[in-house]
């Protein structure tokens, strides 16, 4: 059971809304909320901002919002490799994540996808690692990048993840207590999922021993991990 728990730390949960945690992105997750649900008037919105900013995380929550409001959604994970873009004939959204990585047949493919979903009045949401001009692309695709809603979006700073894991931590019912935080953002994966993960794999860790979430026990778990 142990070697089981120390498993779920590599597993975080889907990408949501609801557990994004904002920190200074609260508008942008706004905005994205808002389209998804249909009741925004922007059709395009490009995320921008260093890895471990939340970019994938509200593309994901953005694309399964869409689905889950029966909305006809496709997001697309851009690599080297993308050649092409989904059909967008029966396309509601596209959901294009680190163009920045698409080759120029691939640029070409997104280029007209965002001149399709413009005609039917579709939505484009997009993301890079720097701000659009800065991206190596096509000036066309650079240019239609701009046309919507831009935000840079900003990693959690070493205390709002102290304050997102000690919330986290009341709503399975324990109390974080001081030093854990810290030593988990010291020797265990600095993304928040991987953070709360690891909280959701310690408090049934902590079930299963019949033992109080303590500096202990977590060292104790990480350690397992490690050896697993």
């Amino acid at each position: 059971m142990m070697r089981q728990l120390a498993f779920e730390l590599v597993a975080p949960a889907d990408p949501t809304f609801g557990n994004f945690i904002a920190g200074r992105n609260a508008e942008a997750k706004q905005r994205l909320d808002a389209l998804a649900q249909g009741i925004s008037d922007e059709h395009y919105v490009y995320l921008w901002g260093l890895p471990g900013s939340g970019r994938s995380h509200l593309l994901k929550a953005t694309h399964a919002a869409l689905v889950q409001q029966g909305r006809r959604s496709q997001y697309v994970a851009c690599d080297a490799a993308t050649q092409a873009m989904p059909d967008t004939q029966h396309l509601d959204c596209l959901v294009a994540d680190d163009v920045e990585r698409l080759p120029p047949a691939g640029q070409i493919a997104l280029f007209n996808a965002f001149n399709a979903l413009r005609e039917r009045g579709a939505a484009l949401v997009a993301s890079g690692d720097a701000p659009a001009v800065q991206l190596p692309l096509r000036p066309d695709v650079i240019t239609r990048l701009g046309w919507g809603l831009v935000y840079q979006l900003h990693a959690l700073t070493d205390e709002e993840k102290t304050r997102a894991l000690a919330e986290h931590a009341q709503q399975l019912g324990f109390r974080l207590e001081p030093g854990i935080a810290d030593y988990l953002l010291r020797h265990v994966a600095r993304d928040m999922g991987s953070l709360l993960a690891t909280l959701r794999a310690l408090d049934r860790y902590s079930l299963e021993a019949k033992r109080p979430v303590t500096l202990a026990l977590v060292r104790e778990l990480v350690r397992k991990t490690g050896d697993s």
